[in-house]
């Protein structure tokens, strides 16, 4: 299981005993949990008499990480579309810098390479037709799907890890499938965060690559720092589009160039939205980055790191 492994991974990285993780929190995020499993052959899935009904209900990979690592803390699951990943960080954070929980084990996991489950994309024509994975370029016509899974540890304080300084949520009830063309609500999102933790250096954008996504991210920046440009840095064409997990690939991509006081360099020939930047090689981090996930529906996510 997918989020199993990552789940492994993140905890012997952060060096957690079995003690740590009695009093740990998990927070699941995911588009629509195992529903590939049940809709396809899928080689991730448990094929167990007794996991017949968990199998089909988004909280059974939550449950599995739990039983596996010994969990004892609460576990939440959200299931907030392209959003999941990273809305579960900001959750947790907010559990941890609370004093609710010690520390808390943060996962994402989409496996959305599924006919059915892509045909509803293409039927709502979101999908790429032309295989371009240039978020920002005029010809550009959707995303490209990916699979993906993820995972994060946060404890009050870790030294040389970087910090999430913030996270904050909103919606613009605008639209079922895309964002308002000027940047809608993502530009209050913007302004409150700066306003509460400095002006970003740089922003790792959604960017999925479909057309009001190229549109609208680049007017919200543009609206919520008149005369500032700071670098873009979207990561969906090294990873393609992971749904639920984007929030959370992403934002560990990150947190990996961060620990280092770096930011992630862009892919070669990518179109550069006036009057922003997308340097190709890895620079000096010395402020905080932006990271923002969108849901279809109107949901926007924003979560502040900063280097070590």
């Amino acid at each position: 299981m997918a989020a199993l492994d990552v789940a492994r991974q993140a905890v012997a990285d952060a060096g957690w005993s079995s003690d740590d993780l009695r009093e740990a929190a998990l927070l699941l995020g995911t588009s629509r949990g195992n529903a590939a499993g049940w809709l396809s052959p899928w080689p991730g899935r448990r094929p167990f008499k007794l996991m017949a009904a968990s199998n089909t209900i988004h909280s059974e990979p939550a449950a599995a990480i739990t039983i596996e690592l010994g969990i004892h803390g609460p576990y939440q699951v959200l299931a907030s579309g392209c959003s999941a990943g990273l809305d579960a960080v900001g959750m947790a954070a907010l559990l941890v810098n609370g004093g609710i929980v010690p520390r808390a084990l943060v996962v994402a996991v989409d496996l959305p390479l599924v006919p059915f489950l892509l045909d509803g994309y293409a039927a709502s024509g979101l999908l790429a037709h032309n295989q371009r994975n240039d978020p920002y370029s005029p010809e550009t016509t959707g995303f490209i799907p990916a699979e993906g899974a993820a995972a994060m540890t946060i404890e009050p304080s870790r030294p040389g890890s970087p910090r999430i300084l913030g996270y904050s949520a909103n919606s613009d009830a605008c639209d079922p499938v895309g964002m308002p063309k000027d940047g809608g609500r993502t530009v209050d999102l913007l302004r409150i965060a700066a306003e509460r933790h400095g002006a970003p250096q740089a922003i790792c954008p959604h960017a999925t690559g479909t057309e009001i996504q190229a549109i609208a991210e680049p007017a919200a920046y543009r609206r919520a720092f008149p005369g500032s440009s700071p670098s873009l840095h979207p990561l969906k064409p090294f990873t393609g589009h992971t749904i639920g997990a984007s929030g959370l690939v992403e934002a560990a991509i990150c947190a990996a160039f961060l620990r280092n006081a770096e930011l992630p360099p862009n892919l070669p020939s990518l179109t550069s939205p006036e009057p922003f930047s997308l340097p190709t090689l890895a620079t000096p981090a010395s402020g905080p980055l932006f990271k923002l996930s969108h849901s279809m529906g109107g949901h926007n996510a924003l979560l502040v790191l900063n280097p070590p």
